[in-house]
């Protein structure tokens, strides 16, 4: 099945939604009845052997509709905002020349924040500076680490929490490479030109609670499917350490602390529920400053049905 587009700019379907809101099996439902290929939107789901932990679409599921960015790089290598906006426009460009339909999935929103609205002019990446960084922070800590940043920029120490070792290293690597604070360069952003028709959806529970319910149904799936296991073997398998970004992910984060005697399985469950309900949390604030986007409360029992009658609507997605 192929689509006819019309003259201008082509569809693409972005699906933006927190941890546990549905996201794969409306992704799919969206694939039976529309010609589209799905683009993962997710930060954790591009690393290679990471799948109890990062939820990866099963092999049925990918073998139902065609699926993109999905073990793309080994654990123990980087992915930026960068990267991924490269990737996905080349993808998106590729279907479209097919006649399809890129469908964007995902809960990464900067990843939609950079495919909509373009990158900021930010260095990039420098394994030395970083792994100086990394040394001061075993050394110091990373709250005096974040002291050091409210030093030399305020503004971007002000959203940070002392303990947010990822975005403090950036933050700190940024200003040593350029010599100027990451919230300046962060208001030269590079504006991306219009080349797509965006059909934005967003999924946003209705019933905090009944969300938590699910992310904490979810995470004691992925505990009973041997997330612990998991990690043992990418840990003798791959170069990993806790500083890695596949390491810093919800989930392996706990779970790497549980495997070197941190604490036991039960805090390791309370840990990675409570981590992922406050990611959840960011997920949907980034949401409610997407404008535009068509809101559907991921919790009805007749969501699917309701997202699929606002796409049918649609003229930029009728066959």
């Amino acid at each position: 099945m192929t689509c006819s587009l019309p003259a201008g700019l082509p569809p693409a379907i972005l699906l933006m939604g927190p941890t546990a809101s549905g996201k794969t099996a409306l992704a799919l439902e969206i694939a039976a009845r529309f010609p589209v290929e799905i683009v993962s939107v997710d930060s954790a789901q591009v690393y290679r052997d990471m799948d109890v932990g990062t939820a990866k679409p099963k092999a049925a599921e990918r073998a139902a509709a065609p699926h993109h960015l999905i073990d793309v790089i080994d654990p123990d290598q980087s992915y930026s905002a960068a990267q991924f906006r490269s990737d996905a426009t080349r993808l998106m460009r590729e279907i479209a020349g097919r006649g399809r339909v890129p469908l964007l999935a995902g809960g990464t929103m900067l990843y939609f924040k950079a495919l909509r609205e373009g990158l900021s002019r930010l260095p990039p990446a420098d394994a030395a500076v970083r792994a100086t960084i990394e040394v001061e922070a075993r050394e110091k800590g990373w709250p005096a680490l974040h002291a050091e940043l409210a030093r030399i920029d305020a503004p971007a120490a002000a959203r940070l929490k002392p303990g947010d070792a990822q975005r403090i290293q950036r933050a700190l690597e940024v200003f040593r490479i350029a010599g100027r604070p990451l919230s300046a360069l962060q208001g030269a952003r590079v504006a991306a030109p219009a080349q797509y028709s965006f059909v934005p959806l967003a999924l946003v529970p209705s019933d905090r609670a009944a969300l938590h319910r699910r992310i904490e149904l979810r995470f004691e799936a992925m505990l009973a499917a041997g997330l612990v296991e998991e990690l043992a073997g990418l840990r003798e398998k791959y170069a990993l350490d806790p500083g890695l970004p596949s390491m810093r992910c919800v989930g392996y984060r706990q779970a790497w602390e549980h495997l070197e005697g941190a604490y036991d399985r039960a805090t390791l469950r309370d840990r990675g529920i409570y981590a992922t309900r406050q990611l959840a949390k960011r997920q949907l604030t980034w949401l409610r400053g997407m404008e535009e986007s068509k809101v559907f409360d991921c919790l009805a029992p007749d969501l699917s049905a309701q997202l699929l009658r606002y796409l049918e609507g649609q003229a930029l997605l009728r066959a």
